[in-house]
C-alpha cells in the first residue's frame, strides 16, 4: 500500500469515526433524528464521498492523472499531514463544543441552542473549516490539479449549506444570531 493511501485511509478512519460516533450517540441521547434531508446537505454528502473515493484512487495510481508535483514529495507529505492534523483537531473541537445542537443539515422542526463558546468563538462554522482543511490536505498530499478544482467545488457546496443554516438560525435566534455574526467570522476571517 502506498504511503499516501495509508495516510488517507487512517485519516478517514479517525475523521469519519468521530463523525459517526457523535451522530450515533446524539441520536440515541435525543431519541430523534439529527440528520436533515435538505438538498444542500444531500449533495454535499455525496460530493464528500466522491472526493474521498477519488483521493484514495489517485493515491493508488503510479502516476495519478492530473498530478502536478510542485513540491518536494517529503515536504508535500509533511504539509499534508499538518493540514489533516488541523482538520482532526478542529473537527473534534467542533463536535465536542456544539454538544446537543449538532445536526447534519437543517431540520426545520427542531429547536437547538445557539452555541457561541469553545471553538465557536473563533468561527461560526468550524466543522466546515475542517472539511476545507481536508480538501487542502489531500490536494497537497497528492499534488493533484483534479483535487484542486474539486476543492473549489467543495467550497461552493459548503458555502450553500452554510447559507441554508444561517437562514434557519436567524429564524430560531433572530437578534442573538445577528449579534453573533457581527462578532465571529463565518469561516476564519
Amino acid at each position: 500500500m502506498k504511503e499516501a493511501t495509508l495516510v488517507i485511509l487512517v485519516h478517514q478512519l479517525l475523521y469519519q469515526g468521530m463523525f459517526f460516533a457523535k451522530n450515533a450517540l446524539l441520536r440515541r441521547k435525543l431519541g430523534k433524528p439529527i440528520r436533515g434531508y435538505n438538498p444542500e446537505a444531500n449533495l454535499s454528502i455525496a460530493f464528500f464521498a466522491l472526493f474521498i473515493g477519488l483521493s484514495i484512487w489517485l493515491a493508488q495510481a503510479d502516476v495519478p492523472p492530473g498530478s502536478y508535483p510542485v513540491l518536494n514529495a517529503g515536504f508535500a507529505l509533511l504539509l499534508g499531514l499538518a493540514l489533516l492534523g488541523a482538520n482532526l483537531l478542529i473537527g473534534l473541537a467542533s463536535l465536542r463544543d456544539l454538544g446537543d445542537s449538532w445536526r447534519v443539515g437543517v431540520i426545520e422542526e427542531q429547536q437547538t441552542a445557539l452555541v457561541e463558546s469553545g471553538i465557536y468563538r473563533l468561527s461560526r462554522n468550524p466543522y466546515f473549516v475542517a472539511y476545507l482543511l481536508m480538501f487542502a490536505g489531500y490536494t497537497v498530499l497528492l499534488q493533484s490539479a483534479i483535487l484542486l478544482v474539486l476543492s473549489a467545488v467543495g467550497f461552493m457546496l459548503i458555502h450553500l449549506m452554510i447559507l441554508r443554516e444561517e437562514k434557519h438560525l436567524v429564524t430560531l435566534h433572530p437578534q442573538d444570531y445577528q449579534a453573533y455574526c457581527q462578532r465571529v467570522p463565518r469561516y476564519l476571517f
